[in-house]
């Protein structure tokens, strides 16, 4: 009898270890990315001194920057280490109006995991068009978002007007480091510090060039970590909050999609859980929209996490481009679904697409190739 219940606590006993070990490393991770952002800014200002608006001359236009945040979140697959990285560039001195095509940019790259995920479906045709539909919507839904906000940004202004408001206090305050808001630098500026120490043996802006790419390596390995252990510890919870909170109106579903992307820390696993529910008809696509919109807004936190690593004269403007991407996911939500004649555009739009994908699988591997290679490959090279 002894025997049998150790044998039945051994497993038992080992889990909490197990959980509790999952968790040391997830606050890891965090703090690998707190220093990977704080390692960009300090690498940027070292390799451009007084220069970094002349090193992106080629994303002075908008529809360019657009571009480069689109290919550079289809490559990576992560808004949040994508918005990061930008965090990282405004502290070393990238202009915010230069950022926040970027930041839109990185809203659509992001939305192309759920639609390779939802090719799992390809096998049964009716299976297929509701998940492809379901992976679409989120495309759609951005690529609106963009058209809408991207030429009234470039003519007004309006994001980098409202997210100046937003840091104005801090602006006014003696200390723009942001010191008095940031517990982190104490114990992120030595690892830095010896990152630094490194690199410094290389001749000129060399050095400052090879910290900035060893900290977009850590922001990629930190977000990677970071996803796989939140799925691990999250998602078995997240799949009964989805099948609990999913259908009581949209402002539920948007702020379950909100929770449940803060906790998972991916916009993208978040949109990705829905897309096999919808496909097998457990949910409809009209009913986990809302939902995947709640998810635009809780990516936003990585970005916002990452802007406290941020001290020095930039402190402020990295808090801002972190703003600017939740106010333009915020607006995105208000305008496109609080507008009735707007509402099901998305929808509609990735009903149509799904059609065509039935027909032909052809079509997605066009639509895929289009949206986030051959256009955005195009405009750059134009530029």
């Amino acid at each position: 009898m002894s025997i049998q219940s150790d044998a039945l606590q051994g497993p038992q006993s080992k889990a909490p270890t197990k959980r509790a070990l999952q968790w040391a490393a997830l606050i890891a991770m965090l703090y690998l990315l707190l220093v990977s952002v704080s390692m960009i800014g300090s690498g940027f200002k070292w390799a451009a001194g007084d220069h970094a608006k002349e090193l992106f001359e080629f994303a002075s236009n908008p529809v360019a920057g657009l571009m480069i945040g689109i290919i550079g979140t289809a490559l990576i697959q992560s808004s949040s280490t994508v918005t990061s990285i930008i965090v990282g560039l405004v502290a070393g001195g990238l202009p915010v109006e230069l950022a926040i095509p970027m930041v839109m940019g990185a809203n659509v790259g992001t939305t192309v995991t759920n639609t390779l995920v939802s090719l799992g479906h390809a096998r049964c045709k009716d299976e297929f068009r509701r998940a492809f539909t379901c992976a679409t919507v989120h495309d759609f839904f951005n690529l609106i978002a963009v058209a809408i906000f991207l030429p009234l940004e470039m003519m007004t202004g309006f994001l980098a007007k409202i997210s100046a408001w937003l840091v104005s206090p801090l602006m006014h305050a003696d200390d723009l480091s942001m010191k008095s808001f940031n517990f982190i630098k104490p114990i992120t500026k030595p690892v830095v510090n010896g990152a630094k120490s490194v690199f410094e043996a290389l001749p000129g802006s060399f050095g400052g060039i090879a910290l900035v790419i060893f900290g977009i390596l850590l922001v990629i390995a930190a977000i990677t970590v970071m996803g796989k252990l939140m799925k691990r510890l999250m998602v078995g919870r997240a799949r009964e909050v989805l099948n609990s909170a999913i259908g009581r109106g949209p402002i539920h579903g948007i702020a379950s999609g909100t929770l449940v992307t803060i906790l998972v820390q991916s916009s993208s696993t978040t949109t990705s859980l829905v897309v096999p529910l919808v496909g097998t008809n457990v949910l409809t696509v009209r009913k986990v929209y809302p939902f995947m919109l709640g998810a635009n807004i809780g990516t936003c936190i990585t970005a916002l996490l990452a802007a406290t690593a941020v001290t020095g004269d930039n402190a402020v403007f990295a808090l801002q481009i972190a703003l600017v991407h939740l106010t333009f996911n915020v607006l995105g939500i208000v305008v496109i679904y609080g507008l009735p004649f707007l509402r099901d555009l998305p929808v509609k739009c990735a009903e149509t697409l799904a059609d065509y994908a039935v027909k032909s699988k052809l079509t997605v591997v066009g639509y895929l190739a289009t949206v986030f290679v051959l256009l955005p490959g195009l405009v750059l090279l134009v530029s």
